[in-house]
Order: structure tokens, then C-alpha cells, then sequence
């Protein structure tokens, strides 16, 4: 609009720009590219400026510059005017300069330089259908900035293949199949008729021991062997070692059988009689039947002996073992490394030193009470050890709590830590008597020999079980003989009661004592 604030203010042309429409752009699914005609946002309009030779000089020149500013901008466009109420006679056909002016201002907007551009109608053709497959895996591209580098991207995770489509399926561990018995059993009975064969007919060899050794080993290498013709080795490897350990196991077994049984076998002859378990034999000859005289003499002899040392041994070892592992310091060290030393000490070198200070040099005379101080000498390093042990594997947090709850040392040993490991002590207690009541030594050199029974053991010779079947063994009669062999398979049925009696108070619950 033309500003009319002031009468000497020149008129200057001012427009407003028409709205800007974007391009029209055609989707041209055929992926080809033409140019679509875009139509210009306005059309420019041609103005013609009437001339006057009434207007004055200001007039027209305001007139022409506002023409000429228009015609630069666009085309010049003629509109046709109506004469206004108050337009002078002689311009009725025409409008004036000044309301020419303000009639193109209305029209005419200034050039847009884009408005005649033609902009190319852009087809883009549909993507292509991409699949994915687990084959093919492309990793994600990370699009950085120019001159920047990229993060570094994880390499995927290669899964590796199997090499066959069968699922895994678990190896029965619980029970036995028919190939495992089938091959154990042929196995067994093959090797043993292979090395008879071997062994006995090709081979002068001869021998039990040897045989039982080989047959086991070829046993093993068939066994193997066998099981690999169908199995993997995961399972050979399991059969052989399992048949290994089954093996040892039945070898310690037949070998502590056979001992006990060949002494029953031996002694059964005089285990049949009564008066063997209820009298002596005292007055009784080597070559008395063997229903005359006994081992009841024997009998008692061992439970005064061993009795009187696991009396002193018991509460002295124990004693040890805590001092050890409760108080420790340098002198507990050298008391482990005494104790440690004695457990290997030979029963002869017990006997002798025993011997040397109380008959010797003491005077003491040979009786039950010098037994059981040199049975008391072996047995005390077992014990100790033994129950050291027991105390070391025992939780630390047992006794912690004690002593935070404000308990004394003393009453933790007594009331949580000695509870707590007393089957433990009971083992080293069973250990301790199996050393002692079979020992030969020691009561040869302390305690003498008797016939009869004497259940004092400050005074006179007191015999016991390990003496009598020393004596009877070597004495050459086979009555004799036979007696010795049944007071082997006594001794061997004190050891197992003790065991059992032992295992049974240890088991007994801390509420019921």
C-alpha cells in the first residue's frame, strides 16, 4: 500500500508476497523420471499507466517509478478501470496515476525467482523384497559422521554346528543293561580260561597269588576291550575304572575274610567246647583233650591289661590333642612333632624301655600292672593323634559363637567342642584298643606267663590272649595248637564287640546323655 501520511511525502510502492506452493511431486511407480509442468504460484499482470497532462510533476514522477518498479518485477498487464464518482470530465474513460498505482499494488506481487522454475517430477521406484535368513546374517552398519571413526562393532556370535541332527540323550547311570552284564560276566569268565590256559599249560608257572594277580589284570584290558566294540569311551573309561576300584576293594575284602575265616576254621575244634570260655589251664597238659581246661585265665588278663591302659591313655590323649589344637604356641608344635614320632614306634622298643625303668630299675616284678604300662606306651601316641585330627576338621564358627555368646575357654572345650567330635574321639579310642589288645611284645618282656587265673595285677604273672596264642602256636601239639587258634578267634570277637559297643555309644544323641 502506498503511505499517505504526509501531503510532501512522495508516494513509494509497498507489497506483501503471495503464499508459496510447493512443487507437486509425482510418484511414478514405472521408476521413470519426467518433468511435470508446475504451474506458476501467481501470473504476473501487466499495468498500464494512464498519462495526464493535468497531473503535476511529483505526481507523474511518483507515477513512473512505481511503474517502472512494477514492470521490473513483471510483466506489465493493462486493467481496465472504472471511472469513479469524482473523477474529472475530461478523464472519465480512464483512472488516475495515483489510484492506477494503488490498483496494480493490489495485483501485482513481487517475483518469486522460483516461482517460473521447472522442477523435475522425481520417480522412486518400491523397494525389493529382502529376506533374512539364519544363514545369512548381515550385521548392523553404523553410518558415523565424515572423518570421525567408527565404534568398534562385537563380531557375531558363531554357534558352533553340530555334526549330527540327532538330539543328545542321556546315559543311563542308575541301573545295570544287558550289555553291561553280559559284558562283565564274559569278561570275567573269558580271562580266567584264557589265563588258565596260558598260566597252567603253556607257561611252568605255578602259584595262587600269581594267578589272582594276572587274572585280574587280564581281566581288566578284556573287560575294556569289550566294551569299546560298542560304546564310546566315555564308558569304557567308566566300566574299567569302576571294575578297578570294585577290584580293590574285593581284595582288601577276601583278604581280611580269609584271615578270619581260616582262624575259626583252625580254632573251631576247641570254640565247640564250654569249659574252653570258663576254665584255665591250670593242671591241664599240652596233650589234654580239648575238653579239659580253658582261656578264661587269658580272657581276663587282656581286659585288666588293656582296661588299665586305656584308663590313663584315654583322657591323656585327648588331653594332647586339645592342648594342640585349643592352646598352641611353640611348645604345642613340639609336642605334635613328639606325638607324631612316637605313632611309628615299634612294640618291642615299647616293651624294652618299660622293661629297663620299672623291672630293671625300679624292681617292679613282672605283673599285669607292667603290662599295661607298656601297652599304655602304644597306645598313647594313636590316641593323640587320632583325636588331633578329629579337633583340626572340626567348623571354626562353632567355637566363635561360643566365645561371642561369653563362654570361657574352658566350657567351649567342654560344652560345644568335645560333643561335637565325640564320635571322632570314639574312633580314635577303637584304633587305640586295636593297637594295644593285640600287641605280643610288650607282655612277653613285662607281664610273664601263667597258667591260672589271677585278677590282681600288682602281683604275680598275669597271662592274656596274645601271650597264650603265642605259646600255644609254638609249642609244636597240635591239641595245643588248636587252642591258640581258638583264643585268635576270641581276640577277634573282643575287637568287634568293642567296635560295636563303641560305634553305638557314639551315635547316642548329646540330649540323651
Amino acid at each position: 500500500m502506498i503511505d499517505r501520511a504526509g501531503a510532501d511525502t512522495p508516494l513509494a510502492p509497498s507489497w506483501e508476497p503471495a503464499p508459496y506452493e510447493p512443487p507437486t511431486v509425482v510418484w511414478d511407480e514405472s521408476a521413470s523420471v519426467d518433468a511435470a509442468p508446475i504451474e506458476p504460484a501467481y501470473v504476473p499482470v501487466a499495468v498500464d499507466y494512464p498519462v495526464s497532462s493535468d497531473l503535476s510533476y511529483d505526481e507523474s514522477s511518483s507515477g513512473r517509478h512505481a511503474a517502472e518498479q512494477a514492470g521490473y518485477e513483471a510483466p506489465v498487464t493493462t486493467i481496465p478501470a472504472t471511472e469513479p464518482e469524482h473523477a474529472p470530465s475530461h478523464t472519465a474513460s480512464s483512472m488516475t496515476m495515483a489510484e492506477a498505482v494503488v490498483a496494480a499494488e493490489a495485483t501485482i506481487a513481487p517475483a518469486d525467482p522460483f516461482a517460473t522454475m521447472e522442477i523435475p517430477a522425481v520417480a522412486v521406484a518400491a523397494p525389493a523384497a529382502v529376506s533374512f535368513t539364519k544363514a545369512a546374517q548381515v550385521p548392523a552398519t553404523t553410518v558415523t559422521p565424515s572423518g570421525s571413526t567408527p565404534p568398534p562393532t562385537a563380531s557375531p556370535e558363531v554357534k558352533p554346528m553340530r555334526a549330527s541332527s540327532e538330539p543328545d540323550v542321556p546315559r543311563p547311570i542308575g541301573g545295570k543293561t544287558l550289555d553291561d552284564h553280559a559284558s562283565f560276566w564274559g569278561s570275567l569268565l573269558g580271562s580266567f580260561g584264557l589265563l588258565w590256559v596260558i598260566y597252567t599249560q603253556l607257561l611252568p608257572f605255578t602259584g595262587r597269588v600269581g594267578f589272582v594277580i594276572l587274572w585280574l589284570i587280564t581281566f581288566l584290558l578284556m573287560y575294556a576291550g569289550v566294551s569299546a566294540m560298542g560304546n564310546p569311551s566315555q564308558v569304557v573309561l567308566d566300566r574299567t575304572v569302576a571294575a578297578a576300584i570294585r577290584a580293590g576293594a574285593m581284595i582288601v575284602g577276601l583278604a581280611l575274610a580269609s584271615a578270619v575265616f581260616f582262624t575259626f576254621w583252625k580254632g573251631i575244634d576247641a570254640l565247640v567246647h564250654v569249659n574252653f570260655f570258663t576254665q584255665d589251664m591250670a593242671g591241664v597238659r599240652p596233650t589234654a583233650p580239648l575238653d579239659q581246661g580253658g582261656i578264661i585265665h587269658a580272657i581276663a588278663g587282656s581286659l585288666i591289661e588293656i582296661g588299665i591302659a586305656v584308663l590313663f591313655a584315654l583322657p591323656l590323649g585327648v588331653g594332647t590333642a586339645v592342648f594342640m589344637n585349643e592352646v598352641g604356641g611353640p611348645t604345642a608344635r613340639a609336642v605334635r612333632t613328639v606325638v607324631e614320632a612316637m605313632t611309628a614306634l615299634p612294640s618291642i622298643v615299647a616293651g624294652l624301655f618299660v622293661y629297663t625303668v620299672l623291672i630293671v630299675t625300679l624292681g617292679v616284678s613282672r605283673t599285669g600292672i607292667a603290662a599295661a604300662c607298656a601297652i599304655f606306651v602304644m597306645i598313647l601316641p594313636i590316641i593323640a593323634r587320632a583325636s588331633d585330627v578329629v579337633l583340626r576338621v572340626m567348623p571354626g564358627g562353632l567355637r566363635e559363637a561360643s566365645l561371642a555368646l561369653g563362654a570361657s575357654k574352658w566350657q567351649t572345650v567342654r560344652m560345644v567342642v568335645l560333643p561335637t567330635v565325640r564320635p571322632g574321639l570314639a574312633t580314635a579310642l577303637i584304633l587305640g584298643i586295636a593297637r594295644g589288645v593285640g600287641e605280643t611284645s610288650p607282655v612277653l618282656l613285662t607281664s610273664g606267663a601263667s597258667s591260672y587265673l589271677n585278677l590282681n595285677p600288682f602281683s604275680e604273672p598275669m597271662n592274656s590272649l596274645p601271650l597264650f596264642v603265642f605259646s600255644s602256636v609254638r609249642s609244636g601239639e597240635p591239641l595245643f595248637i588248636a587252642r591258640g587258634f581258638g583264643a585268635a578267634s576270641v581276640l577277634l570277637a573282643l575287637v568287634l564287640v568293642l567296635f560295636v559297643i563303641t560305634r553305638r555309644l557314639a551315635r547316642t544323641k548329646v540330649g540323651n546323655r
